[in-house]
This record gives structure tokens, sequence and C-alpha cells, in this order.
């Protein structure tokens, strides 16, 4: 469907939170159909995040989520700083994460993580010339780094040790270039 035919109006924003990352606003809007509703909405900065590989083995790192409770194992992955060119921020967040570096990343997709309540917008990018360093994590980031292989990253997901979306697509990501040569259909 396209065109405005289900656009909602906004007729007033009411901050509620603003943090480090994330801000909580309250959009009072006017439906298609002329009633009024409130949508709750987290404005976010933007991410990137890196199916990096190396020796045919995707780095990936596993670190303790808040959220869920729980660790999860991920690809290395961070938010946008303001103006910030996005293959930098993936090439960053890469070697912070994981000590690996690379001089390119290529695009694979872009997609948004949750648009009914979000405007997060997640760009992820393939590293396949990498080379080993030291990670350099935040202050507030502890994590392992672990190299695993198509096999492995499919059983993680079977476990439920990868279940966040970007890192699910990534592992797709690569087994269609296994396949076809290419990342994207």
């Amino acid at each position: 469907m396209s065109g405005n035919k289900y656009e909602e109006v906004t007729l007033k924003t009411e901050p509620v939170f603003q943090g480090k990352v994330i801000s909580l606003q309250i959009d009072h809007v006017r439906l298609p159909n002329g009633e009024t509703a409130t949508r709750e909405i987290v404005k976010h900065p933007g991410a990137v995040a890196v199916l990096a590989l190396h020796k045919d083995k995707m780095i990936v790192v596993e670190q303790f989520r808040k959220a869920l409770g729980r660790s999860q194992v991920e690809i290395p992955a961070g938010k946008l700083e303001p103006g910030e060119d996005k293959a930098e921020a993936a090439i960053r967040e890469l070697e912070e994460e994981t000590g690996y570096s690379c001089s390119e990343v290529r695009p694979i997709s872009s997609f948004y993580t949750s648009p009914g309540f979000a405007d997060e917008i997640l760009h992820l990018y393939v590293a396949d010339r990498l080379t080993a360093g030291v990670a350099k994590p935040d202050e507030d980031e502890f994590l392992d780094c672990e190299a695993i292989t198509l096999e492995t990253a499919k059983q993680y997901i079977a476990e439920g040790r990868i279940s966040d979306a970007k890192t699910i697509a990534a592992v797709y990501a690569w087994q269609l270039h296994r396949l076809t040569g290419s990342y994207t259909l």
C-alpha cells in the first residue's frame, strides 16, 4: 500500500523521557477515520552492525543484555553518533568490540528494528578482509569474542543463544552468500 491513505497526523507531542541513547514521547494523532489516539514512540539515533567474516568464521560477541535478563550472542554493533558516517561507525564498532580491524565494509541492508513503536534504523554491513588485534570495549561493556562456523551459528539460533534480528539476518545473509555469491536477494 502506498500514499497517505493510512497516515496519522500528529496533533501534539509530549516529551516523556530523554536518556543517553533513547528518548520517549507520546504523540496524540488523528487517525484516517477522523478519530484520535495516542502513540508511544521511542526515538533512537540509529545503529550499525557488522557481519565480520574471518577464515570462513563469523566474529560474534557474547554479552549480558539487561532488557532480556540473560546473555546473548550477537554480531558487533553499536549506535551512531550524531553526524557520524555509517561505514566508519561500523568499522569503529567492529574494532572496539572484537579487536578486528578492516579498511572497508560493504552495505548489506538497512532495516527498522521495531517500527511499531521506535524509529531506530539499523545499517548492516559485511567485512571480510580482517586483521586481528586487541578489543577496546566501552567501559560499561563486558563481552567475550568468538569466531564461529555457519553450522554453529545455526545451532546457536536453534538454542536461542542467538535470538536478535540483526544477528539472525546476518547469518541468513552469510548462508545466502555461500549459496549464491551475494549477500542479498
